[in-house]
């Protein structure tokens, strides 16, 4: 997360100051905002403390810092203790309805493609994920949302609404919704989000996994599924995708269908609310191909 700030908005001008600001008020810690995080996000901006070090501050509107702490931020503290390489929280802060987070900055950028040396390290990474929640309880399991709507995102309706083929993928979406949990099985890591983009690299060796936002208590596979999707987004090296689709083939499928469920859902209804229409069709091609 090195590249150079882009220009800002008026709005994502305004978001960081306001938050840091009210760290100020709150910590007596002033931060410098020096920048947008690159890739167009708006809730994530580099920071400077006091004492020279930069970090990565982050803002998530409408949600509880007691929530963070069970979920997210409790999982990155296990994965940190098992010397994982995920980004410490240096601070945690409740402003009114948003929680402000404030990150170390792992070394590195995304990659533009994985190759297969990257999707030989993130198969790594995912594998070290099982089995680290076992014990643990107060962690949240990750919910599928294959019968309801999800908190802003797997929402059913724009896609019921868009056409007969997205009407017909959210009725079988909801089928597999009615014969499998509401939640993830295993006491497993799930990153939620775990795709070539948030993974940092440094001449081609990782350095870091980062935004666990979303992160809970599950099967860890799931996230080779969102690793899938995610490749889908642009043209990969040849073979990579391949070798990603042939380690699904191995999946149980009581695993395997329920997390293609969800992201079909997930990535449909996005694109739907959020894309040009041709973008439409080619996530519902990719959903349609394990539906």
């Amino acid at each position: 997360m090195t590249s150079a700030p882009r220009q800002w908005t008026r709005a994502e001008r305004l978001a960081p100051d306001r938050l840091t600001a009210a760290v100020h008020r709150a910590t007596g810690v002033r931060l410098v905002v020096e920048g947008p995080c690159p890739g167009g996000q708006v809730g994530a901006a580099y920071v400077r403390w006091p004492d020279g070090h930069r970090s990565v501050l982050k803002w998530r509107p409408g949600a509880r810092l007691d929530e963070l702490r069970a979920g997210p931020l409790a999982v990155c503290a296990v994965l940190r203790e098992r010397g994982y390489p995920c980004p410490s929280t240096e601070l945690a802060l409740q402003v009114d309805g948003a929680v402000v987070l404030v990150q170390e900055l792992l070394p590195g950028a995304p990659p533009d493609v994985l190759d297969h040396d990257g999707l030989d390290r993130a198969l790594a990474l995912n594998a070290a994920q099982a089995g680290l929640l076992a014990g643990r309880p107060d962690v949240p399991r990750v919910p599928l949302y294959l019968r309801e709507d999800g908190p802003g995102y797997c929402l059913h309706d724009p896609l019921r609404r868009h056409s007969g083929r997205g009407a017909a993928l959210e009725e079988r979406i909801r089928s597999v919704g009615a014969a499998h949990p509401p939640v993830l099985a295993g006491d497993d890591v799930v990153h939620l989000d775990f795709h070539h983009g948030n993974l940092l690299a440094v001449d081609g060796s990782v350095t870091g996994v980062v935004d666990w936002d979303g992160a809970g208590r599950g099967d860890h596979r799931f996230d080779l599924v969102t690793l899938r999707f995610g490749l889908h987004a642009e043209e990969q090296p040849p073979g990579v995708v391949g070798r990603l689709d042939e380690l699904l083939d191995t999946l149980p499928e009581d695993v395997l269908r329920p997390c293609w469920a969800h992201m079909s859902l997930r990535m449909t209804d996005w694109a739907v609310r959020h894309f040009p229409p041709e973008q439409v069709e080619h996530w519902l091609e990719l959903a349609e191909q394990r539906l």
